[in-house]
């Protein structure tokens, strides 16, 4: 499956004074989408790191639509869009508990060694799980 759905509530130390999501802390939102979609597919991102290979982001867009606000329950959408030789792409959208889409984004990741800080192929078992999602 290419989706995958997880939930995080906004604490207060993520808001400004009028209680709203300041804007950075969205890429974080986000990355727990993108770790928790690699771990709905058995993939552990702490392992792949102490294995020598790193997921970098290289670029992202993010289109803020709408402010979520303190203590509400966000539904992060992490879509698997593709992959090429070293890369990965993701479409992601934070909804609100009334369901509406506040934040869309798209990530662009690069497999890299650690130890060379090079780009390199993904390991073998995320190759498998790539040729399943097509």
């Amino acid at each position: 499956m290419k989706n995958h759905q997880t939930q995080v509530r906004v604490r207060y130390s993520e808001t400004d004074q009028m209680g709203v999501v300041y804007h950075g802390n969205y890429v974080p939102y986000f990355e727990i989408g993108r770790v928790e979609w690699l771990r709905n597919k058995g993939i552990s991102y702490k392992n792949m790191e102490e294995s020598g290979i790193g997921l970098p982001i290289v670029s992202m867009q993010i289109n803020y639509k709408k402010s979520a606000r303190y203590d509400e329950l966000l539904t992060i959408h992490t879509t698997f869009k593709s992959q090429s030789s070293v890369k990965i792409e993701f479409d992601c959208e934070i909804y609100n508990e009334a369901n509406e889409l506040l934040t869309t984004a798209v990530f662009i990741l690069v497999f890299i060694s650690l130890k060379s800080g090079r780009p390199t192929a993904p390991p073998d078992y995320i190759l498998e799980l790539f040729k399943t999602l097509v």
